[in-house]
């Protein structure tokens, strides 16, 4: 969580000194959803994510390197470069991305789990999306065929309370998530998402429930992020006593108070663990900067196919 915590305020630098360009979405405050879940998952399961996905990516084992190479564009960044802040992807450690397209991972994420299934393979597909695109008919979608299929997929709603700059109250008749899915007759269940050890625990549960063959599980985790939508947002449509409120409850500050409290992690070594990730991050910015751009002959590589002789 740290790791992911650092990264991302090492990305508030470097676009606001316009060294990565684009969209930014930062995970700063939710960085407990996925640890906790990844922690449940194995390397054989897939993982399907939003545009907000730096903390997926990098939970799931992705190295810091390759994740700020492509906030860069640079050809040594998980997608080469060409994806950016929103694509991040890498098919070897089964995360297929960074979907900029709200709910747009849903779809992909059952078509997986289907697979899966199809070959017989005790595979978990795992797909976060947020509370905005739980309205979206992608969501429903998936829910009802997942359920009437039986697929393997556990479907992470990460639930910030806010769509863009729409709280959840004003795009949602009923804002008990979970208790909506559980009609498409579910496992459904809310958790508290800052709070590592709750996900992890949730996320377990429902992992092992998919694998038993007990079909698809809805975990609403209830979280908060502390930023703004995205780095062009001017984040005026939170009371900031309210964004206040949700920091008391910062699962970074809460995981580190709990390890001094049980004796796990004193100061000493709490100061390495600091230290390590800011020389892994000095070190990914580094390459980043020294890293060479595509050049232009490649610039249609990956976009038509190749021309192919009939005969």
């Amino acid at each position: 969580m740290l790791r992911i915590r650092r990264f991302e305020e090492r990305c508030v630098e470097l676009y606001s000194a316009a060294k990565i360009r684009g969209f930014v979405h930062l995970y700063i405050g939710e960085e407990a959803v996925a640890v906790g879940v990844n922690e449940a998952l194995t390397p054989e399961d897939a993982v399907v994510a939003t545009y907000r996905e730096h903390g997926h990516a990098l939970a799931r084992g992705i190295p810091a390197e390759a994740v700020m190479a492509e906030m860069y564009g640079k050809v040594t960044g998980c997608s080469g470069g060409r994806g950016g802040s929103m694509h991040l992807f890498d098919a070897g450690r089964r995360f297929y991305g960074g979907n900029a397209i709200v709910a747009g991972g849903l779809p992909l994420a059952a078509g997986l789990a289907l697979a899966d299934r199809m070959r017989g393979q005790p595979r978990v597909t795992c797909c976060f999306f947020g509370d905005g695109a739980y309205a979206e008919g992608e969501f429903h979608e998936t829910a009802n065929l997942a359920a009437l299929w039986n697929l393997p997929l556990l479907l992470v709603c990460e639930n910030n309370l806010y769509a863009m700059g729409t709280a959840i109250e004003r795009h949602e008749a009923q804002t008990d998530l979970a208790l909506r899915a559980a009609s498409y007759g579910m496992a459904a269940w809310a958790v508290d998402g800052m709070d590592v050890e709750a996900v992890e625990r949730a996320a377990r549960r429902a992992a092992e429930s998919i694998r038993g063959g007990g079909g698809p599980c809805f975990l609403e985790m209830r979280t908060y992020r502390f930023r703004a939508h995205s780095m062009y947002d001017p984040d005026r449509y939170r009371d900031k006593a309210e964004v206040e409120q949700w920091k008391a409850r910062d699962p970074v500050t809460r995981l580190m108070d709990r390890t001094r409290e049980d004796g796990e992690l004193g100061e000493k070594k709490l100061a390495g663990i600091e230290r390590r990730i800011t020389e892994e991050i000095d070190a990914a910015v580094e390459a980043a900067e020294q890293a060479p751009e595509e050049s232009a002959e490649d610039l249609l590589r990956h976009v038509t196919s190749r021309s192919v002789e009939v005969a």
